[in-house]
Formats: structure tokens, sequence, C-alpha cells
């Protein structure tokens, strides 16, 4: 899904009160993780996730193989934090602009 400049500012500003939900750490995408964050998109649309500093692999590499794993789209990558969406079908929560 590609998202407009003006959508991807209003996922921004909703990003910005979320707390991470998931971290990577040094053990880097495992399927485990990659399936946690795949079945939390259930219940959330938008998610954020902290790349611990003993991660080897970028933040920036880590959230597009995130997006193409778990069919998202990558909001934004600030630091070590990284925004995901991925909209709902079933159960939408969030209405973008």
């Amino acid at each position: 899904m590609d998202l407009t400049s003006k959508q991807r500012a209003y996922l921004k500003s909703l990003a910005s009160v979320l707390e991470p939900v998931f971290q990577i750490g040094k053990s880097s995408l495992s399927p485990e993780v990659t399936d946690a964050i795949n079945e939390a998109f259930n219940t959330k649309e938008l998610i954020k996730i902290s790349v611990l500093k003993n991660c080897a692999d970028e933040p920036k590499d880590i959230s597009y193989i995130l997006a193409e794993r778990t069919h998202s789209t990558v909001v934004q990558v600030i630091g070590r934090k990284i925004v995901l969406y991925k909209e709902n079908k079933d159960n939408k929560k969030i209405e973008l602009p």
C-alpha cells in the first residue's frame, strides 16, 4: 500500500504517542519475532518497534524486511524506532485522510 504524504504525516502524529510494542535485539529478525509482529496486526493497525543497540542490522533494512514479510507499510524510521502500518479490513480503527 502506498501512502500519500498527508496520510504518512497523519500516521506519524498518531505514532508519536505510542510506546514500542516489540524490541528487536541480538537475534535480529527471527521467525518468532516476525510471527509475533504479524499477529499483533490482528488487533492494531499501527505498531512501533524498537531496535536495540546490540542488533547488528540497520533499522532501515529491518523495516523493509518486516514490511515485506508482514504485508505492511513502513511509515517512518527515526533513529532506532520503526513505525509500521497495516490496514485491518475487518476491524478498521484508523481512518486515513
